[in-house]
């Protein structure tokens, strides 16, 4: 990802939220999703990102239609020299994956997770774990052909006032 991509993952991350979070998150919350707001978001994350992280974006006839970040991971038990994973090698986070949603099911999901795999394999790290909302079947699915499984980890988030649980996936890598 370049910072000319910002506008159009900013684009694809909002339809991406109001496509899969349809009936998991309040309506108005959706809704008011701005292209513009998230955009700016974007760029100033992106202007001082940690070298660690990676974004990735998937194009076609030269439009940016999927996008993936990620990095070490963030959850303290997965995180270098912390619980579980003491004495071996830490866990990278998929800190998100997005698809143009009228793409979804048309190899740009996979295609960007098995390249962001390969950048957390290449990078050293020896397990990929995300985050999905519950009740996001497609996610789950998705993330489950892929060989992810929830491992027993679980969080809530308050997203305009709604509780919204998310289940913790992880896989190794080879």
């Amino acid at each position: 990802m370049a910072e000319a991509d910002v506008d159009a993952v900013a684009e694809v991350r909002v339809r991406g939220w109001r496509s899969a979070y349809r009936g998991l998150m309040p309506p108005a919350y959706l809704a008011a999703l701005s292209v513009a707001e998230d955009a700016e978001r974007r760029r100033e994350w992106f202007a001082r990102r940690r070298p660690e992280a990676w974004e990735l974006v998937a194009e076609r006839s030269g439009k940016v239609v999927g996008w993936l970040a990620a990095g070490p991971a963030r959850d303290p038990d997965l995180a270098p020299g912390g619980g579980e994973l003491s004495g071996r090698s830490p866990a990278a986070e998929l800190l998100a994956l997005y698809v143009a949603p009228p793409l979804i099911g048309t190899g740009v999901g996979r295609a960007l997770l098995a390249a962001g795999t390969a950048r957390a394999r290449a990078r050293g790290f020896g397990a990929l774990s995300l985050w999905v909302v519950r009740g996001n079947a497609r996610a789950q699915r998705f993330y489950e052909r892929a060989g992810f499984a929830p491992d027993g980890a679980e969080r809530s988030d308050d997203v305009a006032g709604w509780r919204v649980p998310e289940l913790r996936y992880r896989r190794p890598l080879p």
